[in-house]
């Protein structure tokens, strides 16, 4: 298992991958299968949601020779299994079990959904499929979410390509349907129709499969191959060798409201702890406090209606390692790979109502107004030194309002 850029990847064997496939189909419950590779590991960074799921699926398969080398720098174990290489082995499984199997297939692909089933039908006739055509998007329409829970599959792959493969079959997860094992597996079934001619097994072998691309397309595929690999090897060595050196700027926001005589302030529960209370924060990403800090405050609450009162910069810092919860584990959700923060404030004031209240599921798990008197008893324990200081800018604005 290794931590490439935050994401968990490649713990399991393609020997362990097998036989854990078959024990998901006998749980009768939804399981997600990734294959992160550079290029989907580097648009986790910026992509929240995306980061999410690829540390919370049921087995994540390392895709990409870049990721071998990156742990071979970093000195930790990884296990490289392809997803082109998996989908024979889960139309194999699904063909001798005669397993009923649902393909959203992206429309405007290499293989049309004629050159699908005619595949399937001709090398795997006993899988009973239902393949959908759709334009890429990050969830199932009505009507294709009827035809999924109608067909009553147990495997489902989306071939649109990451971001939208991963998201489309994670929002399967709550749906209720029969599904057992879902997977995005990109453009591997162009191999099987032969509409992409895959790379010799020596040069797959060598590491060497995005050379083959370069060559097969060099218009098309140089940027892409230049993102999986120098980029990719540029953040990994600052994310691994510089950035454990330095704090991330970051904000923290205090919205407090009025209500009667007494003052409440605004918390969110962490969606990885249950009880981690915390006001809304985040990296400011080169935006001054008041916009960065405004931003977050709109995608971490769907707050709106709110007026910006005080702005204080640096004014707590702390360490990632001093901290409890996931930051001490492996799957550290501090994928930006700082040492720790360095944590300005922001305060405002609700002007709105709370049906503006709308969370991420990758985010946060609930939120709620608090007494100005319950709130560092209420905060994480880990939160309540820098809540304290918070709540005395608190005071000192609004003292300062009323003379």
């Amino acid at each position: 298992m290794a931590n490439i850029l935050g994401i968990i990847t490649g713990k399991t064997s393609k020997v362990e991958a097998l036989k854990a496939i078959s024990l998901f189909y006998n749980e009768h419950k939804f399981h997600q299968i990734v294959t992160p590779n550079p290029e989907i590991i580097l648009s986790a960074i910026n992509d929240e949601e995306l980061f999410y799921i690829l540390n919370h699926s049921d087995i994540s398969l390392a895709d990409g020779f870049g990721l071998k080398i990156a742990a071979l720098l970093s000195r930790q174990k990884i296990y490289r299994f392809t997803g082109a290489d998996l989908l024979p082995y889960l139309l194999i499984e699904a063909n001798n079990n005669q397993r009923r199997v649902v393909i959203i297939n992206r429309s405007d692909g290499l293989s049309s959904d004629s050159d699908i089933k005619n595949y399937l039908s001709k090398n795997y006739p006993q899988i009973k499929a239902l393949i959908i055509s759709s334009p890429l998007k990050n969830s199932p329409s009505k009507d294709e979410l009827k035809l999924i829970k109608d067909f009553n599959s147990t495997l489902a792959i989306s071939l649109f390509g990451s971001p939208a493969q991963e998201k489309y079959i994670h929002s399967l997860k709550n749906l209720s349907t029969s599904i057992s094992i879902g997977i995005g597996l990109g453009g591997a079934f162009d191999f099987l129709t032969n509409k992409a001619k895959r790379a010799p097994i020596f040069l797959r072998q060598l590491g060497l499969e995005w050379f083959w691309r370069l060559l097969m397309q060099p218009s098309k595929r140089i940027q892409r191959i230049w993102r999986a690999t120098a980029v990719f090897m540029y953040q990994f060595l600052r994310w691994y060798y510089v950035l454990p050196h330095q704090y991330r700027a970051n904000v923290a926001v205090l919205m407090f409201k009025e209500t009667g005589h007494l003052r409440e302030i605004f918390l969110l529960e962490r969606q990885d702890e249950i009880n981690h209370w915390q006001l809304p924060q985040g990296g400011l990403d080169g935006e001054n406090l008041v916009k960065g800090g405004s931003r977050e405050l709109r995608e971490e609450s769907g707050a709106q209606t709110f007026s910006v009162r005080g702005v204080y910069k640096n004014l707590h810092k702390y360490d990632f390692q001093d901290e409890a919860g996931t930051y001490n584990s492996l799957s550290l959700q501090r994928h930006a790979g700082y040492r720790g923060q360095r944590q300005s404030l922001l305060i405002t004031q609700f002007l709105g109502s709370d049906d503006e209240f709308s969370l991420n599921y990758w985010d946060h798990r609930a939120w709620r107004w608090v007494r100005e008197d319950e709130f560092i008893k209420t905060l994480h324990p880990i939160r309540r030194e820098s809540g304290q200081l918070y709540l005395k800018k608190l005071h000192e604005l609004t003292s300062a309002d009323s003379r």
